[in-house]
């Protein structure tokens, strides 16, 4: 194995390419893995179920149901995936035992998480939960036309953001908090600016106070449409680029809440001239907004090669955003990860007379190189990486994914 890396990368450096420097890099670009994978998105706040727009599918055994068996599958899920992580939480994942209404939340209702994280040197990421709620039901949250539902929710948006800054004080380590919202109607509506509105004044009032952003850091998600909103959505794309501009949050980009044509690996290089920063949540949309599992497939590997080739990886957040229980979920959780690191990889391993070539006008040598570059060693490279980092380099993953479902999963009636 070592004489097939030590082959690639002299491949690789007779173009021009230091693989070396491409692992150092690569060290350097964290992907914030999603909680809610690994229990189907129903949290430990009740036993209601998921709703607002969003649905998993599937039904495979071994769903974690507490916040330890959460952290277990997290725990193992990381010992197949390389480089560096955190952990995206979303509000309904509080566990510290005591359950408080969600405009209530503080820290100390995810004590278990903070020490878990301070105990592997992990960020926190966190989700204000804008849905599975009674005060959701209607379809509208922050836009709500009922003043004391509104309400409900700016106090909850408020206590997430402080929870934001806490994570990030005690971690040393900035957290994202992202703010999305289920809010639309299923049918043509007769007024579209007043939820607008109402949804800019409830922002306002969130974000009212200032918080120092070495240790939180705001973003807001667009959506085309979900279940129940397929009319119309409040948290348009453009609502929400026009609302981070003015005020200076990041622009949450989800890879599957936009029209199936539309790749928004195009629009980092656009969204980035006016922008500092951006959060991408990294997710696959079949049809519809239907969050599979990544894969890599030319739109993941579009989006790391415009975040690398123009230096974004200082003003990009990665966050992987899918669920799946149609398979072994932990097994869901590596394949994604390992996906979109790969797809970093390809790219900080792109030939740079590919993009010399363009400049100079030669566009036959620009294809010809592309084509070609298809076919170089990468595998070589993505097992040594592996190696470096502890973890599996082949689908041997696979094996130990079996493994800890036969011993833990199947365990769990």
């Amino acid at each position: 194995m070592d004489n097939m890396f030590e082959e690639a990368a002299r491949i690789y450096r007779d173009l021009g390419v230091d693989v070396e420097k491409a692992f150092a890099r690569l060290n350097r670009i964290a992907i914030s893995i999603h909680c809610w994978q690994g229990d189907d998105v129903m949290g430990f706040e009740s036993d209601a179920g998921l709703d607002g727009g969003l649905a998993v599918t599937g039904n495979y055994p071994g769903r974690a149901r507490n916040p330890e068996e959460l952290r277990r599958d997290l725990d193992f899920a990381f010992t197949l995936i390389p480089g560096l992580k955190r952990v995206n939480l979303h509000a309904i994942y509080a566990d510290s035992g005591e359950r408080v209404g969600r405009d209530e939340l503080t820290v100390d209702n995810f004590s278990g998480w903070l020490t878990w994280a301070k105990h592997h040197q992990l960020g926190l990421d966190f989700n204000p939960t804008f849905f599975s709620h009674p005060l959701a039901a209607s379809g509208f949250t922050l836009s709500s036309a009922d003043r004391k539902v509104r309400e409900f929710w700016i106090r909850h948006g408020i206590a997430c953001r402080k929870i934001g800054e806490a994570f990030g004080r005690e971690l040393n380590n900035c957290c994202i908090t992202n703010f999305w919202i289920p809010d639309g109607y299923k049918d043509v509506p007769a007024d579209r600016l007043a939820p607008r509105e109402r949804l800019r004044d409830a922002l306002d009032e969130i974000f009212a106070e200032a918080i120092d952003p070495r240790w939180n850091r705001d973003a807001v998600e667009s959506k085309l449409f979900g279940i129940g909103s397929e009319s119309y959505v409040v948290g348009s794309h453009e609502f929400y680029y026009g609302y981070a501009l003015r005020n200076r949050k990041l622009l949450c980009l989800d890879s599957g809440h936009f029209h199936p044509t539309e790749s928004i690996a195009d629009k980092l290089s656009s969204t980035l001239l006016f922008l500092d920063e951006i959060l991408l949540h990294v997710s696959r949309g079949v049809r519809w907004d239907s969050d599979h599992v990544v894969i890599l497939n030319d739109e993941l590997r579009a989006i790391a090669e415009e975040v690398v080739r123009y230096d974004f990886d200082q003003k990009v957040h990665f966050g992987l955003d899918y669920f799946d229980a149609s398979i072994n979920r932990i097994a869901a959780w590596v394949i994604g990860a390992r996906n979109l690191s790969r797809a970093l990889l390809q790219a900080l391993l792109e030939v740079p007379a590919l993009r010399r070539a363009e400049a100079e006008g030669d566009l036959t040598a620009r294809l010809a190189l592309l084509e070609e570059s298809r076919t170089l060693p990468f595998g070589a490279v993505w097992s040594e990486y592996c190696r470096r980092h502890d973890c599996p380099d082949s689908i041997e993953w696979l094996n130990r994914v079996r493994q800890y479902e036969q011993e833990v999963l199947n365990e769990r009636k």
